[in-house]
């Protein structure tokens, strides 16, 4: 799966999936501008890409609102020259039932999660309109299809996968080809936070009966943005051990 050379930009990328994802681009020989609203991960996730050979650097950006989103392309392109890979990652969960839900942890919820990759993709569609070339990735959720306790989250992630199908028919004229990748349980600091009693109940739910990888969803993102996939766009990938074959309550 062919991506040396490509400039790539993977917003959320100073931990977790985002950084397995940056750590897996740079390998393949992209070039990665590693993005988080914390600008010392940025930079340490960067400098480890650097010190095994990758290209990398670190770029603290806000992409959730339009001057982060807007310096955060800018500095790529003026780096490289070119923006050919949008990697949309960055995400927080808020998660409450709906009559404990606060307006404000609604609101920041969709403004990380979902008007960021508005953002981003608008701003990187300009630079690959342009080059008649691009692969948009967006991270969305398993949880898209529902998830009791999650009702920001899952509006979210569902106006994500809205997001990418639009987005496809839109930029296809262009030789823009834009994917989505639905995670469902992953080892995360994010899951390593729940109770153990808690996480133990969530992976008896999933067929595979183990927890995935940040790496899982980093090959699933490579298979999307590589050269190869230039035929494959407005789909969704679910990296989540067979748990979307069930209802949430399974």
């Amino acid at each position: 799966m062919q991506v040396q050379d490509r400039v790539a930009v993977v917003t959320g990328s100073g931990q977790g999936i985002g950084a397995a994802i940056a750590a897996l681009l740079a390998a393949r020989g992209a070039k990665v501008a590693v993005n988080d609203v914390a600008a010392e991960r940025a930079e340490a996730v960067a400098a480890e890409l650097a010190a095994v050979g990758g290209t990398a650097i670190g770029v603290a950006a806000d992409v959730g609102t339009a001057a982060g989103a807007e310096a955060l392309i800018g500095r790529a392109a003026e780096e490289w020259g070119r923006v050919e890979i949008l990697v949309n990652n960055a995400g927080i969960a808020r998660d409450a039932w709906l009559t404990k839900m606060s307006e404000e942890d609604w609101d920041e919820t969709l403004r990380v999660n979902l008007k960021s990759q508005f953002l981003c993709c608008r701003e990187a569609a300009r630079h690959m309109q342009e080059q008649r070339f691009g692969r948009i990735v967006n991270i969305a959720s398993r949880a898209w299809l529902g998830n009791p306790g999650q009702v920001s989250y899952s509006a979210s992630k569902g106006g994500v996968v809205s997001l990418t199908r639009t987005l496809a028919l839109e930029l296809a004229r262009f030789e823009i080809t834009v994917n989505c990748v639905a995670p469902a349980l992953v080892d995360t600091p994010l899951f390593r936070q729940l109770k153990d009693e808690i996480q133990e109940r969530l992976i008896k739910t999933v067929p595979l009966k183990r927890i995935g990888t940040p790496e899982d969803i980093a090959q699933a993102v490579l298979s999307f943005a590589c050269d190869e996939a230039s035929y494959v766009t407005g789909q969704v990938l679910y990296v989540c051990g067979g748990r979307s074959l069930q209802s949430p309550a399974m």
